[in-house]
């Protein structure tokens, strides 16, 4: 048995055909963790009207975030193999064989997301079009899609890290979880992907294991597509600032959405003739002493703001205790540790 968690807010219409995707082909096989994320839309009242012995369900009495809710639901599952879904996720047949037959301790597996053309492309996705709202999906021309490219790909594997995943229970809970600083969305799953690359873990994606993502349904896209929440804003500007403090970079994923890791460092920043625009520079440094960056706000530039979001690759490139310049920033290095490891923090 697999389990999979489905956190939820104001999204029944979404989460009713995930769920039925899932119970479709899966009854015995699945145990479903749905969680009501505080919804007034009647999420709590149809979960309780379903007759499902593999089901685990229950209702936040205000909203938290998929970020808490995911490692609440890792924690309540019986299975020794646990996953996540999104709300706005309908899986294609052969899904749960096709990731778990990759699955080894220590690993991660990602399916693969066939999404329709609102998102740059990637080769860690198939961008086709099956509908943009779950009123419109075209189910049986997607299964045909999807019976065809398992097919094609079948047992083929590549490097790549997105949701949905899985792995076993014990590794996840090895980890410490997802960081609860970036609840209640977003970002965590860039760090967490981070991290667990960091420990050692395999990140692989199963190219046959296929899903249909109408992507940011579940909390960005909540009311209209391509009309951003207020509220998502205000989560996202959170989270970034924290991403940015604790990685001291931003996000940095290759051509097939797998984590590039660059060393973090304790570092600071002295910020001569400051100004309101110089705020968010602030965003990119942790306080540490390790290095010492100073820049003068009278003369500072694109160019070296360049060097502020570059400069943990610029010191591990550089590899030496001293002091340089580059432009109008002055760089004082006293120490380089890559702070990264402490980040996994066991549960």
């Amino acid at each position: 048995m697999i389990s999979i968690v489905i956190p939820s807010y104001n999204n029944l219409r979404h989460l009713k055909n995930a769920y039925s995707s899932v119970r479709k082909h899966y009854t015995d096989k699945v145990e479903l963790i749905l969680i009501d994320d505080g919804s007034d839309d009647g999420t709590f009242e149809w979960l309780k009207t379903l007759d499902d012995k593999n089901l685990i369900f229950w209702r936040e009495d205000i909203r938290v975030g998929h970020t808490i809710l995911y490692d609440k639901g890792i924690d309540k599952a019986k299975s020794d193999i646990v996953g996540i879904l999104h709300a706005d996720m309908y899986i294609a047949p052969g899904y749960v064989e096709n990731l778990i037959k990759n699955l080894e301790p220590g690993m991660v597996v990602c399916a693969t997301r066939v999404e329709p053309p609102l998102h740059p492309e990637g080769h860690e996705k198939i961008i086709k079009d099956f509908g943009l709202d779950f009123d419109s999906l075209d189910i049986e021309g997607f299964y045909k899609f999807a019976k065809k490219e398992s097919s094609l790909s079948h047992n083929l594997i590549t490097k790549g890290m997105f949701a949905p995943w899985i792995l076993y229970k014990k590794d996840f809970q090895a980890m410490g979880g997802h960081d609860p600083k970036f609840a209640p969305f977003p970002y965590e799953d860039s760090d967490i992907f981070q991290r667990w690359l960091i420990e050692g873990y395999g990140l692989i994606q199963s190219r046959d294991a296929l899903v249909y993502h109408l992507t940011c349904r579940g909390h960005r896209w909540n009311k209209e597509v391509g009309k951003n929440d207020d509220e998502f804003k205000q989560f996202e500007e959170n989270a970034r600032k924290h991403y940015l403090q604790k990685w001291g970079s931003w996000i940095q994923n290759d051509s097939f959405g797998h984590p590039i890791l660059v060393p973090v460092y304790n570092k600071k920043i002295i910020i001569n003739n400051s100004n309101p625009r110089l705020d968010t520079i602030k965003d990119w440094f942790n306080g540490g002493d390790d290095i010492v960056v100073t820049i003068d706000g009278n003369n500072f530039t694109a160019i070296d703001f360049e060097y502020i979001t570059k400069l943990n690759q610029i010191v591990e490139d550089n590899g030496s205790i001293g002091e340089f310049e580059l432009g109008n920033v002055k760089i004082k290095i006293n120490k380089i540790e890559d702070i990264s490891k402490s980040f996994n923090i066991p549960a």
